[in-house]
Parts: structure tokens; sequence; C-alpha cells
């Protein structure tokens, strides 16, 4: 694919660091070279096109086939110049602020197309009187002369103070004509006294004016509105402006998701992509009165290099967003996930290594996005304070009425509460830097711009000799585990290329994404976030939400081990090798040079090396089988690490993204928790187990019998809690048994063999449906079914029999609505559709789930291959079957009623949904109560289950091919 020169290669794209290295001549694009970009088409050869069409029609342009006509032929030039555009854009140049220019050159002659076809052949007027002028402007994105492709026009008629009707009929027919053509247009018409009112009234159309640019039309009245705007409006209002521009920026990162590391991030509006660049420039303009952004150099607010590192910047957005547009034939600005693939491809990321191309692209893109966020933070910053001092100067060193020092050895000072240093050379010692960060966070301050910007210039001093320095791993330690505030500490640390500067591991994963829909924040900002949740623990602003980890941090001995521990967990994502592997040897090195002991160094590797253990054999296993317990104990060994891990899992769920963590996972972790405690300390036995039981009996029927509202006889009492077996009565807590105990006797009294409790109280984040129901093999596989064809996702289930041959099934399903008798509504809708459905034998659901099933546009970005897994090693007492696969509305269902038509009855279901990936486990046995030991009919169910997995998607585009099938015998 041909290239042009002067952008190098995709290097520039793909490597930032590799672009400073060219020189700027060569990858500074000069988007401001207000080049005229007519080489789509000539304007005097589809000015003679139109004009002939009016001659055709005897020279009556307004002719409603002459209209037509011209509409067609406009059409058409238009899709041929913008599919010269892309492919320029693809196989030529491949730049995007080019293809936005292009664009731009587009419409404006498109624009003077229609305006002189108007006036020549529809009214017919030669010269145009004084009242009739009129000036045809660009405001907004438009003004800026680039344009994506696919987004809106916005225009600004200037017409004279006394409007005549002639005017407004050509303002009017030029908006039908764009409208004909597919453009969306945001327009107004006003006169130049019209436009200054409104825009001292108005901020958004302050704004458009700022690069206001002239398409067609009147120049007079266009010089005469550029020079009032500026002498009337943003001369006497510049500070008003920027705090106007600075507010509405933050307003819009709140919008957006507040961080720039959200893994489909909005190219337009999201923190450090275009928007931020516009910003600058908007306040850099609005305040110096400049032309093009290469002269806020000459007036200092600017460095040479700064500048040329948003116009790089500028490119990249500028590039992704053309391709983001074209692909998405809409104005789409957001990098979805069944976007990302496509782009990568047409930007030329490649996998390499463990990293995929689409994985090597979005990496490119939270690079820019963190030099964008460094600049802007530096020049807003300097600008916001420079307004206040009323400095001359943006960029001039600042020399405040009584700067305070601070610290003791005279190098750090503060200025309006931001910490500055009395010189660029005081982080030729890189310790320094590290007090700087400490010396902020301790005091409450803020960063200066001018150190931040020293401090960038001078990262090559942390080399090899100083991360040996016993005193530097001391500080930043110290930061780490018992700052004020080590969230917000290490993401300052991180943006400012710091933190992959002492931790050269953790720099190798800066910016990094995971491809896939669990995970929603990149790996570094991922581990930012856990710190940040554990500092909250820790000072029991979550205490609510997380009480047996706040109950057992003051317990835990190696609390600035666990920092480490947060701080590194994923540390080695991105590599060949296993993460949590890599991550545990990574530890080894670390932890020594952060002055840990070898045994603690140990422990921090075995931390990262088991960080997804817990979470694994919680959301997986079934808690109340003894093997589980024992498996997962033999691996902890230890109180102190049970602790450590518990509290470790908590924090890294919490922060992987917004409602991943939820009450439900919070009580199997509990649940995990307290089981594994007691075998830990010996007090874990068949026998002990069985004691408990018979405890959870007793207290179930004295808690029957001394209800004050409705006592039961204590006979009644024992026979309906005789019915449950010991997994259920140590699986609930004794209300809860004493509510289903309940529903049995309901059941019986009323001859109802299908009753439900829809509970929506105890976990805030999902809602809980307990059913009762005569047992039979099918009943998890019509429940599953129930739920799909109403649209609902199962994240977990559990069956218990009882004595008398009922089944109690729980489920566990997201809650949607706040309200707890709106959910609860909610709930018992679902219940009764699943009612109906055993009723009917479940024939009506297979077709709704159909209609529903069909997988989003997100999801088919992602194919993984099927896994499954059928074993006697996880349980005495059960054949567990675990699958991993693409998730899908019906998979539970469709798996289930596979393991009915096997014969095997499900005695627990564990469903874990992480993003679009599911991990489902079984614990079955055969219809005699049996484990599966048979190795070729365990052969069968693998097959089985693969077959059921394989079935609906087999029938949908982009359905994966391959399986790897595993077998434990």
């Amino acid at each position: 694919m041909p290239r042009n020169p002067i952008t190098s290669t995709l290097n520039v794209f793909t490597n930032p660091k590799a672009a400073e290295n060219l020189r700027p001549k060569r990858v500074v694009p000069d988007y401001e070279a207000g080049l005229r970009l007519d080489e789509l088409f000539d304007f005097d050869v589809e000015m003679a096109k139109l004009d002939a069409i009016a001659k055709s029609h005897g020279g009556n342009g307004e002719a409603l086939n002459a209209r037509a006509e011209v509409v067609v032929a406009l059409k058409q030039l238009t899709q041929t110049a913008r599919q010269r555009a892309e492919t320029m854009l693809l196989e030529e140049d491949r730049r995007g602020i080019l293809c936005a220019q292009r664009l731009s050159a587009v419409q404006d002659s498109l624009i003077r197309l229609i305006y002189n076809f108007a006036l020549k052949n529809v009214f017919r007027v030669q010269n145009l009187s004084e009242g009739e002028r009129i000036a045809i402007v660009a405001v907004g994105g438009y003004g800026r002369a680039m344009l994506a492709p696919h987004s809106d026009v916005d225009l600004l008629f200037v017409l004279p103070y006394k409007q005549t009707a002639l005017g407004e009929q050509i303002v009017e027919y030029i908006l039908y004509m764009l409208w004909d053509l597919g453009f969306t247009v945001g327009h107004a018409t006003r006169s130049v006294d019209e436009t200054m009112r409104q825009a001292t009234a108005d901020m958004t159309i302050r704004t458009s004016l700022v690069e206001a640019r002239l398409v067609h039309g009147n120049a007079s009245l266009f010089e005469e509105l550029e020079t009032r705007f500026h002498t009337e409006i943003a001369e006497p209002t510049s500070s008003e402006f920027i705090e106007a521009k600075l507010s509405e920026r933050d307003a819009r990162h709140r919008r957006m998701g507040e961080s720039r590391y959200l893994v489909e991030p909005n190219v337009k509006e999201g923190k450090g992509a275009l928007r931020d660049l516009h910003t600058l420039f908007w306040i850099g303009k609005y305040v110096y009165h400049v032309k093009r952004g290469r002269e806020l150099v000459s007036r200092g607010v600017y460095t040479r290099a700064e500048h040329d590192r948003f116009l790089r910047a500028m490119e990249f957005f500028w590039t992704v967003r053309c391709h983001l547009h074209f692909l998405a034939k809409r104005p789409e600005e957001r990098l979805s996930f069944d976007m990302q693939p496509a782009l990568a491809l047409r930007l030329g990321y490649e996998d390499k290594g463990a990293l995929r191309g689409v994985e090597r692209f979005m990496k490119s893109y939270f690079e820019w996005t963190r030099d964008v966020g460094n600049l802007t933070r530096i020049f807003c910053s300097a600008l916001e304070e420079a307004e206040k001092k009323q400095a001359v100067g943006l960029f001039s060193r600042m020399t405040s009425s009584g700067p305070k020092a601070i610290g003791t050895d005279g190098v750090f000072i503060v200025e309006n509460g931001r910490v500055n240093v009395t010189s660029p050379h005081v982080f030729e010692e890189p310790l320094n830097a590290l007090r700087l960060f400490q010396i902020v966070d301790s005091e409450k301050l803020d960063y200066h711009p001018h150190a931040l910007r020293a401090l960038s210039r001078h990262l090559r001093y942390f080399d090899a000799n100083a991360l040996k320095r016993e005193d530097m791993n001391a500080l930043f330690l110290s930061i780490l585990a018992h700052g004020r505030d080590p969230e917000n500490t290490l993401r300052y640390m991180n943006e400012a290329g710091v933190l992959g500067r002492f931790i050269p591991d953790f720099g190798k994963i800066v910016a990094m994404m995971q491809f896939n829909m669990y995970h929603s924040y990149t790996v570094d900002e991922h581990l930012v976030r856990t710190v940040g949740v554990l500092a909250a623990i820790e000072e029991g602003t979550i205490a609510e939400e997380h009480p047996l980890a706040s109950r057992l941090i003051p317990d835990i001995q190696e609390r600035d081990l666990l920092y480490v521990a947060l701080l590194i967990h994923d540390i080695a994502k991105g590599r060949p090798e296993d993460h949590s592997i890599a991550g545990a040897k990574v530890a080894r090195k670390l932890g020594p040079r952060l002055g840990f002991s070898a045994s603690q160094s140990e422990l921090l590797a075995w931390l990262i090396e088991e960080h997804l253990t817990m979470s694994t054999f919680a959301q997986s296993r079934d808690l109340s089988d003894l093997r589980t317990i024992a498996d997962f104990g033999a691996i902890v060994q230890t109180r102190e690490r049970l602790r450590l891990l518990l509290v470790l899992t908590v924090c890294d769920i919490r922060a992987v993204g917004p409602n991943v963590w939820n009450g439900w996972k919070g009580q199997l972790l509990r649940t995990l928790y307290a089981e594994t405690e007691l075998y830990l300390t010996g007090g874990f036995s068949a026998d002990e187990r069985k004691g408990r039981a018979e405890n959870a009996r007793q207290m179930a029927i004295a808690h029957l019998t001394g209800d004050a509202d409705d006592p039961w006889p204590q006979d009644k009492a024992e026979q309906y809690v005789g019915l449950h077996y010991s997994p259920f009565l140590k699986a609930c807590d004794t209300p809860e048994v004493a509510r289903i105990t309940r529903l049995l006797a309901k059941g019986d009294e009323d001859r109802k063999p299908f009753l439900f409790t829809v509970d929506c109280r105890e976990f805030k984040d999902t809602t809980q449906l307990k059913f009762m129901a005569a047992d039979h093999p099918r009943l998890l596989s019509t429940i599953a079914q129930g739920c799909a064809a109403a649209g609902v996702t199962i994240v977990d289930a559990r069956i218990f029999t009882t004595r008398d041959g009922r089944a109690i099934s729980s489920i566990f399903v997201p809650r949607e609505l706040p309200d707890n008798e709106a959910e609860c509504r909610r709930a018992s809708h679902i219940a009764k559709l699943i009612e109906d459905a055993l009723a009917a034998g479940g024939s009506s659901l297979p077709a709704m789930i159909e209609k529903r099933g069909k997988r989003s546009r997100r999801q088919k970005a992602f194919q993984i291959e099927p896994r499954v897994t059928v074993s006697n090693e996880l349980s005495d007492s059960f054949t567990v079957i675990e699958m991993e696969c693409l998730d899908r509305l019906g998979l539970l269902a469709d798996v289930a009623g596979e393991l009915s038509n096997l014969n095997l009855n499900i005695a627990t279901a564990r469903v874990s949904t992480f993003g679009e990936k599911v991990i489902d486990t079984f614990y079955v046995n055969d219809l005699i109560g049996h484990r599966i030991e048979s190795p070729q009919r365990r052969q069968r169910i693998r097959d089985a289950v693969l077959a059921a997995i394989e079935r609906r998607a087999r029938k949908e585009k982009n359905a994966g091919d391959g399986l790897v099938m595993e077998m434990t015998i």
C-alpha cells in the first residue's frame, strides 16, 4: 500500500516515542496550512454541468425536474469525492487531518455551487444590492476547515441589518438542498448586531465564533463580524471564557466517565481526546486573537516542542476519527469493541508477541490521551494561574509575591496552593521527584505546571543506580502504603511517567488495554484503582459494602506488602506466559528492592500468583462441598494468607469497572472465607459440619415455634424442617430456612405444585428468586429458559432437594430497578413466566429465546474457543462439568437441557460471567445419586455439552469455528 513520505510510516502512530526521534518537519502535520484542497473535483467543470441542467429546462433552474437533476448530480459528486477522500486516507497519504481538510473543502465547494446555481439559475440575480448581501460562515468544528465524514455542518448566514426577501430565500434554498443531499445542518441566520447580542449572552454561540470562517459570499460582512467579535466580546471577557471552557471540560469529563483509560473511549468527547485539544486552541485564540495555533509559540503560550506534540496528537485522533466514521457509515465517535479490530487493521497494527493488533492500537490511543492530558494540565493550569495573577505571558516564570518555602532543604515552594520548584535542576536528584508527590499528597496541595514540566524533562535520572537506592525505595513505599490519597498520587505519578520509570515492569503495562468486555479500564488504571479501594476500606468509607474486609484489615500484619501486591498483581499482563506466574517472578525481584525480607518477598510472590484463586473458587465451585474447602485450604495454608487474599480479591474485583462488584459476590467470598478459616483452625470435619447442620435445624425449629406473629406447633416445625437435607441448612441462614419451610407448608395447604418467593433486599445488585416445585431433571433447564425468554441473565443457581421429592431452586439475577417494590414486581413477572412454562412443558420458550437471543454488535467482536472439562477430581460426591465459552442468552438453558437429556441430576450450577465470557460449573450425578465413573460416558457428556454450546452459535454469523476440548479422567 503506497505511503506518502511526509508521514514516514505508521511508526509515528504506533510508537509515539519513535515519532519523537524523527525530525519535526517529517512528523508534525501542518493542519493550518490554509490549502484549498480542491483536488477531489474541478469546481468550474461541475458548475458548468449544473448550468447545463438549468439550460436543458429552458434556463429555469427552479423547475421541479431541474431541481431533482441537480440533487442527483450533487449527490453523485459528493459520493465520488468522499470515496476518493477515503481511498487517499487508506492507501496514499494516510493522514486524517488531510482527509478532514479535503472533506471540508468538498463541503465548501458544494455550498458555493448551490449558492451560485441559486443566484444564476433559480433567482436569476446578476448583482446583489447592499441590502441583499449575504456571508455564508462556517462555525464550530466546520469553521476549523476540518470535517469528519459524517459530522454535522454548522453554518451561520450573516445578513445585513435590514433583511430582504431574497436573502431569506437564498438561505432557505441552500438549507433545503443540503438536507436533500443528506447532510445534518446546524444553522442560524442573523445580522452582525444580533450575533453580537446573542454571543454576549450565550457561551456556546461565543465558542462557535472563535473559529468562524468565511465559506462564500460577502467578505466585508464577515470582516465586520470578526472584528466586532474580537473587540466587543473576546477582549473584555477572556477570563470569563477561560473559566467557562475549563468548567465545561470538567463537566464533560465527568459525563464521559472521568477516566481517560476507559476501554471503549470517545474519540471526540473523551478525556484526553479531540475536544480537549480543541478547548486549548479555543482558549488560545480567544485570548490572543491569533489565526493559527503556531502563532501561540511566538506568544509564549507553547514551546515549539509542545505545539508539535499537540499537532501530532491531533493527527492521530483525526485519523482514527475519519476511519471510524467511514467504517460505521454514521457519525460514530465511540471506539466500541466491534469497531476496534477493524480500525487497528486499517491503521496497520499487527499482532506482536502476546499482544493482539487491536490491543497495540488501543495502547497507542491511550498513550496519546495521556500525553494530551499532561500538556492540557500544564497549559490550562498555567493559563488559569496567569489570569488570576494578571500576568503577561502565560508560561513566563511566576514571580508571585510571597511564595512560601516548604520542606527542609529549600527546593520546593508553594505558590497559590501549588507546589513548585526553585529550579528545574532540582529533579537531577531523582529523590526530589518522589518528594514532590509526597509533599503534595501530605499537605493537600496541587502540582504547579512548571514543576510537572521540569519533572517530565528529567525522567532519565531514574536510572539503574537510582532504583537501587534505599532512600528512594523507602520513600516510594511510604507514599504507596502510608499516603493520604495513594490512588490520586499514583495516578499523577503514572501520568508524569515516574511510576513506569521507578518500576520498569509497570512501564510495560502503561496504557495497555485488554480486549474484552469485562475490564473497563486499562491495566495500569485498574491497578491504581485497586490501591484506592484498599485505602477506602482502611478509611471505613465503604465498610457497609465490604464488612468482612473492613473487619479483617486491623488484623493484617503485612499491610505494606498488601499495598504493593495490589499495585503489581497484573503487572505481567500482555506476556506469553501466564500473567500470574510471570507476575510472581517480578514480585520476587521487586520485594527485596523495596526492603522486604526473603520470606516477605515470597509471600508477595504467592499473593500475585494466587490473586485469582479465591475469586475462582468462590464463583465456580460448590462452597457446600467438603472437597472445595479442603482444596482451597490446602492452597492458602495460613490465616494470614487467607486474610490477605480475601482483601486483595475484594479490591481487585471492585476496581475492574462499574457494576462488576455486587452483594452476591461478596456473600460468596464471605462464605468461602468462613469455611476455610474453620478448615485452617481445625474446626472443619465431617462430624463438625454434621453438628453445624443439626444446630441449624434446631435454630430453624426454634425460629418457627417462637415467631410472635405466626408461631408453629413443635411437631409441625420438626416435621417440615426435617424435610431439608444438611447442604440446604448450612447454605442458608435461619430466617431463610424458616421462609422456605413455610413455603413448603403453604404448598401442601394450598395444594399448589409450584410456589416462589422474591427477595430484593438482601443484595443490592442482585435479586433472589426461590422456586419450589416437584423435582425432575428438567427443572433448572425450564427455569433458565424462562429467564432467557424474559431477557434475564442468571448469575448464580443452586438446587436443593427435599426428602419428600421436591426441589428448591435458588437463582440470582441482576437487579434492574432501584425501587424494591418495582423490582419485586419485575421478579414476580419472571417467576410467573416460569410457572406458566412449567405447566405447559416449556414448549413456548425456545421460540421466545430465539427471538431475544441474537448477539449484540459488541459481542460479535469477540471469539472464544469453547472449553469443556468433565472431572471427578473436584468433588468426592459429584462429577463436575466446567465450561468456558462466549456468553449468550439462553446458554444455561441449552446446556442444562442437554444434561437432562443425558439423565443427569444437576445439584448445583455456578454461573460466572466475565464480560463476553461465561464460565459455568455444574455439579451432577446420575439418577441414583452416583458420580459418573465411566470414562466413555464422561467423554459423551463433554461432546454433548460442546454440541449444546455450538448449536445456536453455529447459526450466527462470525461464530467461532474451532473447539479446544479438555477432559480430566
